[in-house]
C-alpha cells in the first residue's frame, strides 16, 4: 500500500501515518453508488485513493444539493469523530472510486491511547470541517439566496 503524504497523511507523523494504515482496508465504489446517507450510523470514514465524491446535503422539497467533490487525497467523512456519530452529509461516488477505508471505532480507541496521535488527526479533521461548512455556506447560497444577496466573507 503505498500512501501519499497528502492531505492527513501530511497532517500526521510518519508513525501515527503507520499506526492508521494498519488499520485501512481497501474498498472501491462504482460509480453513482451511495455511500453513506445525512443522517446514518458514521461507523467508518474513508482516504480517497483514486476518483471522485459528491457530497450532498438534504434539501426539503428540492433535489439534494451537492455542497462539494472530494478527489484523490481527501478525507470522506468527519461525523465518525464527534458524537452522536451520524453523518450530517449524504455522499455518492461521482465516478469509480478506490479508497482506504477505516473503522471508526478502532481509529478512535487508536487515538485514546495515543494523545498525540489523538491531537494530530482532531486537528487536521476540524480544519476539514471548517472548510466543508464554509463549502456548504457558498454553494447553498448560490442555490438558494436572492440574487444580490452579498458574498460570503
Amino acid at each position: 500500500m503505498v500512501v501519499a503524504r497528502t492531505g492527513v497523511f501530511g497532517a500526521m507523523t510518519k508513525e501515527h501515518r503507520e499506526q492508521l494504515m494498519a488499520l485501512a482496508r481497501e474498498v472501491s465504489f462504482a460509480m453513482g453508488e451511495r455511500i453513506f446517507e445525512e443522517g446514518g450510523r458514521a461507523d467508518r470514514f474513508w482516504i480517497i485513493h483514486t476518483g471522485t465524491v459528491n457530497l450532498d446535503l438534504h434539501v426539503p422539497g428540492r433535489r439534494a444539493a451537492v455542497i462539494e467533490t472530494l478527489g484523490a487525497g481527501r478525507l470522506l467523512g468527519w461525523s465518525w469523530l464527534l458524537p452522536p456519530h451520524h453523518w450530517h452529509l449524504g455522499a455518492e461516488a461521482g465516478s469509480p472510486v478506490r479508497a482506504y477505508e477505516f473503522d471508526a471505532v478502532a481509529v478512535r480507541e487508536m487515538c485514546a491511547a495515543d494523545p498525540e496521535l489523538d491531537h494530530e488527526l482532531t486537528t487536521y479533521v476540524l480544519g476539514v470541517l471548517a472548510r466543508r461548512l464554509r463549502s456548504a455556506r457558498v454553494r447553498l447560497l448560490d442555490l438558494y439566496a436572492p440574487y444580490g444577496a452579498g458574498e460570503v466573507p
